[in-house]
C-alpha cells in the first residue's frame, strides 16, 4: 500500500510539472497536439499506479519524453508559420458579412445546432446580429456582432473616459502578495499604514485590494462565524 501511495505522489508531481512546462491553457483552449499529449500522459501515468509490477520508470520516461516532444513542437510552431499551420490548422470563417458559409460548415462538419450553441455561449441568440464568426484552431467560436447591435462607447459619444484604476489583491488571508504590491508600486510598510488608517492589522484582514492611487478595500476575517 505504501508503494502505491509513493508511486501516486511521484507521478502526480511529474504530471503537474509537465502541465506547468507545457503552459497554462484550459482544456477547451488546447491545440490538437496538446490535447493528444495530455490524454496520453494521463493514461500512461495510471499504468504504474494500477499495476505495481510495472516499473516506475516505465511510466516516468514516456511522460518526460512526451513533455519534451510537446515543448519542441511548440517551439517549432512558434518559429515556423507553415509548421504551425500543419500542426494546429488555421481559423475558418463560417459567417462572413452576416452570411453563413454553408460549404465551410460542411467542411468542418459543423451542424446548425453546433453553430447556434456556440452563438448562445457568446450570449447571441439571434444569428442576424452576427457580422462575422470564426472557428478558431481550438474549436472555439469567436464572434463579431454587427455595428448596429453593439452598445455605445464613450468614444462614440465624443467623450474621453477617466483612466481605470484597477485594484489588485495585496493581502490574502493575512498574507502579503508580492505581485499585488508590484502592480500598485507600494511596499509592505505602505500597506500596513493604509490598513491602520482604517483601524486594521494585516493578520486580521481576509482580503485587501489596492489601486495604483492607493484606494483600498478591506474585508476582515470572520471570528466565531461572524465578521469582525
Amino acid at each position: 500500500m505504501l508503494v502505491v501511495f509513493l508511486r501516486t505522489l511521484i507521478l502526480y508531481a511529474l504530471v503537474v510539472l509537465g502541465m506547468r512546462i507545457m503552459g497554462k491553457r484550459q482544456l477547451g483552449e488546447l491545440q490538437p497536439s496538446e490535447l493528444v499529449t495530455t490524454i496520453l500522459i494521463s493514461n500512461i501515468a495510471t499504468l504504474p499506479i494500477e499495476n505495481t509490477n510495472v516499473p516506475l520508470l516505465s511510466g516516468a520516461v514516456p511522460i518526460l519524453t512526451l513533455m519534451c516532444f510537446e515543448v519542441i513542437l511548440s517551439y517549432l510552431g512558434m518559429k515556423n508559420r507553415r509548421f504551425r499551420t500543419i500542426l494546429s490548422g488555421t481559423p475558418r470563417i463560417i459567417i462572413r458579412q452576416g452570411k453563413i458559409d454553408q460549404q465551410e460548415l460542411e467542411n468542418l462538419r459543423y451542424s446548425v445546432d453546433d453553430l447556434m450553441e456556440q452563438l448562445r455561449v457568446n450570449s447571441i441568440f439571434d444569428v442576424q446580429q452576427v457580422e462575422m464568426a470564426v472557428v478558431e484552431t481550438t474549436g472555439q467560436l469567436s464572434v463579431c456582432k454587427k455595428a448596429e447591435t453593439l452598445p455605445l462607447t464613450a468614444s462614440d459619444l465624443g467623450k474621453t473616459p477617466p483612466a481605470l484604476n484597477i485594484p489588485a489583491v495585496v493581502v490574502s488571508d493575512g498574507q502579503l502578495l508580492p505581485q499585488g504590491l508590484d502592480y500598485c508600486g507600494i511596499g509592505e510598510e505602505t500597506v500596513r499604514k493604509l490598513a491602520k488608517k482604517q483601524g486594521r492589522e494585516l493578520q486580521d484582514i481576509f482580503l485587501m485590494t489596492c489601486t495604483p492611487d492607493q484606494t483600498v478595500y478591506i474585508v476582515e476575517k470572520e471570528k466565531d462565524g461572524k465578521q469582525a
